[in-house]
């Protein structure tokens, strides 16, 4: 991992020159509860301007990336960053609160993440990934192989957003997955199916020891509360 960041920004300061402003490193990658075989190394690129010829020069670096299994670094100019944490106030909080500043200059620690949108966005993406998992899961539920896939697959992603939903209710929640799960409860949820997944991740269960249809029955029950919750929330 840390030799391919270390690639990464070479090629990223040999690619842009003076107008990297900043990479930084943020979401799990940044964590201790990083997984190599589950968990991307999301990075966030700042440059002084986004131009095509940037995104020309970007493009061999964002093809080397992704070949590594990993999602084309975030590119914005360092104005988009000053003025847009009205739109993304998720993806921003999720940098200050988990980041590395791999080069340059930390330009997410003094911003005001604007949270006039930030329950109303919460909402839009548990919605949009609860969905996305039905639709899914609609054409694969006799695979309990697939199924069980699509859970570990997906449940890094509802821990994010718990997360959120959780910093929304003034309840802290740790950085890692399991204390995310552990604090669930506390907004009436049950933390039995994430715990069971989680652990699949971490090697302390093998997929097949899942059963894997009720295992999904329970999951998506949760996030269905989850989805409630967040919806009942302050306006």
């Amino acid at each position: 991992m840390e030799k391919r960041l270390a690639e990464l920004v070479e090629k990223l300061k040999n690619a842009h020159g003076a107008q990297l402003v900043s990479v930084i490193l943020y979401g799990s990658g940044a964590r201790e509860d990083h997984h190599a075989k589950y968990s991307d190394l999301n990075v966030l690129c700042v440059l002084e301007r986004v131009s095509p010829a940037e995104l020309r020069a970007s493009e061999p670096v964002s093809r080397w990336w992704r070949e590594l299994g990993n999602p084309s670094p975030l590119l914005l100019s360092a104005e988009e960053v000053r003025t847009s944490t009205d739109c993304f106030p998720i993806e921003f909080q999720d940098m200050q609160d988990s980041r590395r500043v791999l080069h340059g200059q930390d330009v997410i620690a003094d911003l005001d993440v604007d949270r006039r949108y930030y329950r109303a966005q919460l909402e839009h993406e548990l919605r949009a990934k609860m969905l996305r998992l039905r639709q899914k899961a609609a054409g694969i539920l006799s695979d309990s192989k697939a199924l069980t896939s699509l859970m570990l697959d997906s449940v890094s992603t509802f821990m994010v957003l718990a997360r959120h939903a959780l910093q929304l209710s003034g309840i802290p929640a740790g950085a890692t997955k399991r204390s995310i799960a552990g604090a669930l409860p506390r907004i009436g949820l049950e933390a039995a199916p994430f715990d069971a997944l989680l652990a699949v991740r971490e090697g302390g269960k093998q997929p097949g020891d899942l059963d894997a249809p009720s295992l999904f029955e329970e999951y998506l029950k949760q996030i269905e509360a989850l989805v409630r919750h967040v919806d009942k929330l302050e306006q």
